[in-house]
Order: structure tokens, then C-alpha cells, then sequence
């Protein structure tokens, strides 16, 4: 509530400003307003308490892991995906990840190793490289951890999971945190 206060004041007190420079730092509120919405630690290093969104995430992988099913878990933020992946490897359960990072030699092997390896239930994916050539029909859970501005991509992220070949019912869900711009981001959708 500070941080959107803050930034609804920023707004009001510069609304007359035109240019680039307001623009990109209006971008910048609205991006940390995101990022709060996911897990607070993504916009304040120093945050110590928990998450409700991360929190009920992590509930659902579990309930996956004990039922033997597979997930895709996009994201729009790496930095989300990378606490996914710290929850993982502290619990030590195998993992897939593709980022925009991974090198385009290593995402056969990536893909393949969440396709093929019964063991590896989760597969953590960023939106950049996510978009496209993906057919990933192992899973039968798709979990999208953040709302996208742009709803087709959401929906090619699902479409991931349904391919030529898919023989399971696949569940998608979307995780949005209440009063925050996650629900006004849906509501101008």
C-alpha cells in the first residue's frame, strides 16, 4: 500500500511532465508494483517476511509432486523463477529451467530432460523464452505466477502444453494477487 500510495502520488504531482524520461520512470513504478505483487523480496532485497502468492505457489507444487503429476511455471520475471528454483534446490526436488539466458544449444537438452525424465516435475519458464517452438506435452499442469500484459501470450504459454500428442487433460492457472495492479492489469484486459 506505501509503494502504490508513492507512486499514485509521484503520478498525480508530475501529471502535467511529458517525455520520455516521466514515461520510463512510470514504467519503472508499475514494474515494481509487479514485482511486489509476486514476492515483495523481488523489489526489496531486505524484505523478510513472506509471500502470500509464493506461499500458495509452493502449496500447489507440492500437492503436484505427492500426485506424480508435471507443471510448466511461466513467469514474466526471472527473478520470480529463480525463487521457484531456490525453493527446489532446498528441498531437493529436480527442476528444468529456460530463460531467456539459456544458450540456444542447451535448450534441446533442457526440454528433453523435463520431457523424458519422470523424476523432474517442474519446468520453470520465462515469457522471452517461452514464445515459441515449445511443445512440452509431459506436463498436464500450467501455472502462469504473474499476469501479462499482453493476454495471447498467456495464451501461447498454455498452448506449450497442449500439442499434437498431448494425451492428458491440462489444468491452467493463473495467479493474481487481490488489491494489487495484477487485478487492475486484468480488469483493463
Amino acid at each position: 500500500d506505501s509503494e502504490k500510495s508513492a507512486a499514485r502520488n509521484f503520478i498525480l504531482e508530475n501529471i502535467a511532465e511529458t517525455g520520455s524520461k516521466i514515461n520510463m520512470v512510470i514504467l519503472s513504478l508499475l514494474l515494481k508494483l509487479r514485482q511486489i505483487a509476486n514476492h515483495p523480496v523481488m523489489a526489496e532485497e531486505d524484505y523478510l517476511k513472506d509471500s502470500g502468492k509464493f506461499n500458495d505457489i509452493i502449496n500447489r507444487m507440492e500437492l503436484i509432486r505427492k500426485s506424480h503429476h508435471k507443471v510448466l511455471i511461466f513467469s514474466q520475471f526471472v527473478k520470480h523463477l529463480n525463487l521457484f528454483k531456490d525453493w527446489l534446490e532446498k528441498e531437493e526436488l529436480p527442476y528444468a529451467m529456460l530463460t531467456g539466458s539459456t544458450p540456444t544449444e542447451k535448450r534441446a537438452g533442457v526440454i528433453k530432460r523435463f520431457e523424458e525424465n519422470k523424476e523432474v516435475q517442474f519446468f520453470l519458464i520465462s515469457l522471452k523464452a517461452g514464445g515459441a517452438g515449445l511443445n512440452l506435452t509431459a506436463a498436464d499442469y500450467v501455472f502462469i505466477a504473474d499476469p501479462w500484459w499482453n493476454p495471447q501470450a498467456e495464451q501461447q504459454a498454455i498452448a506449450r502444453a497442449h500439442r499434437i500428442g498431448q494425451d492428458k487433460n491440462v489444468i491452467a492457472l493463473k495467479f493474481i494477487t487481490k488489491d494489487t495492479i495484477e487485478e487492475k492489469i486484468l480488469r483493463l484486459q
